[in-house]
C-alpha cells in the first residue's frame, strides 16, 4: 500500500511507521489519520510482525489534530463521529498483539501525546516536549488525553495537565510514569534499537500475554485481574509443553460435532431437553 502522509516499512519483524508532515510538525490531518488507521490495520493482520515503532519526520513527533481542518468535521454529530473514529484508532493501536514503541523527538502534544499513551513503550529525546494545550483552543481531548492519562498518572496530575495546558519537559513525563526513558538528542534511534534487541530476545508468546493481561487487568477489580493472571499462567504452561490435562477433551468435542459421533450424540441427548419444561 502506498501512503502520501506517512512512510511505512517492515524490517526484521518490525513495522516502522513515520508520520510525514514535517512542515506542520506532523499534525494529524484527516488524510494522515486515515492512512495511520490503514497502517495499523496492516500491522494487525500480520502474523509475521512482532513489533511496531512510531516516529515523526523531521524534528518533531506530532502536534495532534490539524486544527485548521476541524471546520470540515461537520456539526456536533460529525465531530462526535470523528472523535469516535480517532478513539477506535487509538484502541486498535493499544490492542495490537505486537509490542509498540513511540520514538519521540520534539513536540508530542494533543493527539501526538495521545498516540504515545496507546503505545507500550515511549522513548524520548531530552529536547522532547509534551502537553495537552486543547484548553486554550477551546476544545477538549477526544481519544486519551483525559481517559488513558488518568489511568497512567492519576486524576490529580491529569487535571493539572489538561486544565493548565502547560508544555512540559521530557523528564517530567518519565517522573510521572507517562513515558519510559529520556535519551540524548542524537541517541533516539540507537536506544530504540537497543530496546528492540532486548524485546526480540524474549519469549514472544509471553510478551503477548503480559500485554493483554496488564491492559485488561488495570480496567477491572483485583480478583478479576487475578483471573487473567491465572489463565495466563495456565496458557504459559500449555505452550511450554505441559498442555495435557487428564479430564480435558483433547479436541474430542470438536471432532464429535464434526462427525456427529457417539460422544456428540450422548451429550446432546442428555442436554437438549434438560429442564426446558
Amino acid at each position: 500500500m502506498k501512503f502520501e502522509n506517512l512512510t511505512y516499512a517492515e524490517k526484521d519483524q518490525t513495522a516502522w511507521i513515520t508520520l510525514n508532515r514535517p512542515e506542520v510538525y506532523n499534525a494529524l490531518s484527516m488524510k494522515l489519520s486515515d492512512e495511520l488507521v490503514q497502517a495499523i490495520e496492516m500491522v494487525r493482520q500480520s502474523t509475521e510482525l512482532k513489533f511496531v515503532v512510531i516516529k515523526g519526520a523531521g524534528d518533531n513527533f506530532c502536534v495532534g489534530d490539524d486544527i485548521t481542518e476541524m471546520h470540515q468535521w461537520g456539526d456536533a454529530n460529525g465531530v462526535m463521529r470523528r472523535v469516535r473514529y480517532y478513539q477506535n484508532m487509538a484502541n486498535q493501536l493499544e490492542e495490537l498483539d505486537k509490542i509498540t514503541i513511540a520514538a519521540v523527538d520534539g513536540y508530542a502534544v494533543g493527539g501526538g501525546l495521545e498516540i504515545t499513551m496507546a503505545c507500550d513503550f515511549v522513548v524520548a529525546t531530552e529536547r522532547a516536549r509534551w502537553g495537552m494545550p486543547e484548553v486554550d483552543v477551546g476544545i477538549t481531548p477526544g481519544w486519551g488525553g483525559t481517559t488513558r492519562m488518568a489511568r497512567l498518572i492519576g486524576r490529580r496530575m491529569t487535571k493539572e495537565v489538561n486544565m493548565l495546558g502547560a508544555i512540559h519537559h521530557a523528564r517530567r513525563a518519565v517522573e510521572l510514569g507517562l513515558w519510559n526513558r529520556v535519551v540524548p538528542n542524537d541517541q533516539l534511534d540507537t536506544e530504540v534499537n537497543r530496546l528492540l534487541e532486548v524485546l526480540k530476545s524474549k519469549h514472544q508468546q509471553g510478551l503477548r500475554q503480559f500485554k493483554f493481561m496488564i491492559n485488561r487487568g488495570v480496567e477491572c477489580d483485583l480478583y478479576t485481574a487475578q483471573g487473567f493472571e491465572a489463565l495466563s499462567a495456565a496458557l504459559s504452561g500449555a505452550v511450554n509443553g505441559m498442555w495435557e490435562v487428564a479430564d480435558a477433551d483433547k479436541g474430542a468435542g470438536i471432532k464429535g460435532f464434526t462427525e456427529k459421533d457417539s460422544l456428540w450424540n450422548k451429550r446432546r441427548s442428555l442436554a437438549a431437553n434438560f429442564w426446558v419444561d
